[in-house]
């Protein structure tokens, strides 16, 4: 299935999973679907495996954690976060790093102040390699941290090799 990206998300300085200057960092990507999900690409590094040639548990929980957080930000503005009261995931297979990583995360119901969320990995043939869950209260970042958006660099930023749309 092709989906038409619609927006990109901002990215920051030194954020784990978005900071495009932490060099431990996973430099990731968040694209905005036209079916309202939200996708993360990301490659990951030999510093992020476990098991030799394979992406450790911990980080694999952290992308699909934040990817699902972020879905909140396409119904919202930038400045909406989903803050994470409870997180689940099912490793179903193991994720390589040796190739581009696609995270898909969604909204699946909505209260006035949470909402809960899902998401999988998704190996490079479209196989699904975890599935993740959780509930998530919606927050200002200026409420969950002293957030400089100057300083701290949150903005979108235009990289050569954005894609247009995504093949599912």
């Amino acid at each position: 299935m092709r989906l038409n990206i619609t927006k990109k998300q901002p990215n920051s300085r030194m954020c784990f999973v978005c900071g495009l200057n932490n060099g431990f960092g996973l430099k990731s990507r968040f694209f905005e679907l036209e079916d309202e999900r939200l996708i993360a690409l990301f490659r990951p590094a030999q510093e992020h495996q476990g098991y030799p040639g394979r992406l450790h548990g911990g980080i694999a929980a952290t992308i699909l954690d934040e990817t699902i957080g972020r879905a909140i930000m396409l119904r919202y503005s930038d400045n909406i976060w989903g803050v994470t009261v409870d997180f689940s995931m099912k490793l179903r297979k193991p994720v390589p790093i040796d190739e581009e990583i696609r995270v898909l995360g969604r909204i699946v119901s909505e209260g006035k102040r949470s909402f809960q969320g899902e998401g999988e990995i998704l190996l490079a043939d479209g196989t699904v390699a975890v599935e993740g869950k959780g509930t998530y209260l919606k927050m200002d970042i200026d409420k969950i941290a002293d957030f400089d958006h100057q300083g701290e660099d949150w903005r979108v930023i235009s990289l050569h090799d954005d894609p247009s749309f995504i093949i599912i």
